[in-house]
């Protein structure tokens, strides 16, 4: 029996990942804002991603970079102030524009494995 190339496949599942995060970051927001710490939860809590906290506040900064994400900080009786992050006009348009795409992507990569697994029978 052959064995996978486990290296091969553990910097495909990081690629993977990586694009699958920013796509469920601004999904997320697309709901409304969200405070910092509460987006970090939900993507740790996301099966398979591997996310860490480290991981989360670069991506977000990423993202306001590029215009898709605002931030507000709120005063907090707790401690410092939360920020808070919301999907800009732009960030609304283009995670439209990636969900149909990931749309289109998961159809292609559907329809062979649908005709694999009748062939195998």
């Amino acid at each position: 029996m052959k064995t996978a190339n486990l290296t091969y496949f553990e910097n495909w599942t990081t690629q993977a990942r990586k694009g699958v995060l920013e796509l469920r970051v601004l999904n997320i927001l697309r709901h409304g804002e969200r405070h910092g710490y509460d987006l970090v939860k939900l993507l740790v809590s996301m099966p398979g991603a591997g996310v860490a906290e480290g991981t989360v506040y670069p991506l977000l900064s990423r993202l306001r970079v590029q215009g898709l994400v605002d931030t507000r900080l709120e005063e907090s009786s707790e401690g410092p102030a939360r920020k808070y992050y919301r999907l800009t006009d732009i960030g609304k348009a283009t995670v439209t524009l990636m969900n149909d795409y990931w749309n289109l992507l998961r159809q292609g990569m559907e329809e062979p494995i649908r005709k694999t697994d009748r062939s195998d029978t």
